[in-house]
């Protein structure tokens, strides 16, 4: 991580899974941001990043987003720049919710899922999420400004049994 002094300026989350059996739905999951005013860090989302869209000012992009799992290195990337982020925002979350269109999944059906929290080349969080095998969304992240202004990564893992619009109105909640 950064030094302390600086926080944590510009991270990726990368999330990547196994495509389903052949025959069976495609397993579809999506990287979640909720950005939330410093005035209210537990209350509404200012704004949420999902499903290939990206925050109104450019600070956060979800730069590739899959609905298969099919293909060679990372499924979905999310990409956060705090040093951009206006002073008017104090946190933001971090989650990964499955699609749930033909049947109920949860993160124990889908294979080989891993995500990954990093600044530049250092690894500040990678999990596989195994404590999470019953929930259908999870937040694996949460990143506070501090009273200086610098921004400070929180490893936060609760799961969830919500689909993934509900899971955006409850993933900031404490």
């Amino acid at each position: 991580m950064s030094s302390l002094s600086k926080g944590v300026r510009k991270v990726e989350v990368s999330l990547r899974w196994d495509p389903s059996p052949l025959g069976e739905a495609a397993h579809d999951l999506d990287i979640v941001a909720a950005t939330y005013s410093a005035s209210a860090p537990h209350g509404d989302p200012a704004y949420v990043v999902h499903f290939d869209s990206r925050s109104p000012d450019g600070t956060i992009t979800l730069t590739r987003d899959s609905k298969t799992g099919q293909g060679f290195g990372a499924d979905e990337v999310l990409t956060l720049e705090f040093d951009r982020l206006a002073a008017t925002y104090g946190r933001v979350v971090v989650g990964v919710a499955i699609q749930q269109r033909d049947r109920r999944r949860t993160f124990g059906d889908v294979t080989n899922t891993v995500v990954r929290i990093a600044e530049g080349p250092t690894e500040l969080w990678k999990s596989t999420l195994p404590e999470l095998s019953d929930a259908t969304a999870a937040v694996v992240a949460e990143f506070v400004r501090g009273e200086s202004g610098t921004w400070q990564f929180h490893e936060v893992v609760r799961g969830f049994d919500a689909d993934p619009q509900s899971f955006i109105g409850l993933m900031g909640r404490d």
